[in-house]
């Protein structure tokens, strides 16, 4: 499987971990009318205010504190609460203790704090078994320093029901081989009804989890679904955003 989660069986491969990502490695060049560049081209995230609600997920050591190492991709997304957390479902399968969200994490550091995260709401069809077209979940985070995540660094708006390659979305990912996010556009296409997918080079393990924005700033697609996102590290999947994943906002909105 290509992303990762906490069991390496099923993570993403980390083929391209020893690469710097890649200026222009895509054989299309095609302008995104509503996206950030290029079409299927790979490159390190810039730090602005887009890109700070986009952070990694880390586990917790033997004294609750952060481990070194992450895992996944989450981003934040706007809620009555200002504390909600977007990522793909099976980024939690194998964990069991107290996790944190860095927003904005870069070169081994968290500018905008570790936030503890709280309980995760989660698709029924995901917990029964582990159905790919439920491979989405949102969280709580707690408090820090008095602050609510969505006051630090914003948020992107959860939408559902937008139709498949409707727009160009840019997806921005934390690879659990690189200290940087990496960043691309593409216009989605379908497979099927239920899941849809882009062509990103580079977007190895660690980077399920990642929002499609597209230029509206509305999450249209989170990195899973699909052979939990893909296969290889050039197509990735997302479940299309209907109105399972709109009830399950509801109920995250409410808990």
């Amino acid at each position: 499987m290509k992303r990762s989660s906490r069991n390496p069986v099923t993570s993403r491969p980390a083929l391209l971990g020893a690469v710097v990502m890649l200026a222009l490695t895509s054989a299309s060049v095609a302008a995104a009318d509503d996206g950030r560049g290029p079409l299927e081209v790979t490159v390190t995230a810039p730090a602005d205010a887009r890109t700070a609600r986009v952070g990694t997920l880390f586990g917790a050591d033997s004294t609750g504190r952060p481990r070194r190492d992450h895992f996944c991709t989450a981003s934040v997304v706007h809620s009555p609460g200002r504390d909600l957390l977007i990522t793909a479902a099976h980024c939690i399968t194998h964990v069991d203790g107290k996790l944190f969200f860095a927003p904005g994490y870069r070169d081994g550091r968290a500018p905008y704090g570790m936030w503890p995260v709280g309980a995760w709401v989660l698709p029924e069809g995901w917990t029964a078994d582990k159905d790919e077209d439920s491979d989405v979940a949102f969280a709580h985070v707690g408090e820090l320093d008095g602050r609510r995540v969505e006051d630090v660094v914003g948020a992107n708006r959860f939408t559902s029901g937008t139709a498949t390659g409707s727009s160009a979305v840019t997806l921005v990912g934390h690879p659990d081989a690189r200290e940087v996010p990496v960043m691309c556009t593409d216009r989605p296409v379908a497979r099927g009804r239920t899941q849809q997918r882009v062509r990103c080079p580079g977007f190895t393990g660690g980077t399920s989890g990642s929002p499609w924005v597209n230029g509206a700033g509305q999450v249209v697609g989170v990195l899973g679904g699909h052979e939990r996102g893909g296969s290889t590290a050039d197509v990735s999947y997302s479940v299309v955003l209907g109105s399972g994943a709109a009830a399950l906002y509801r109920a995250a909105v409410r808990s």
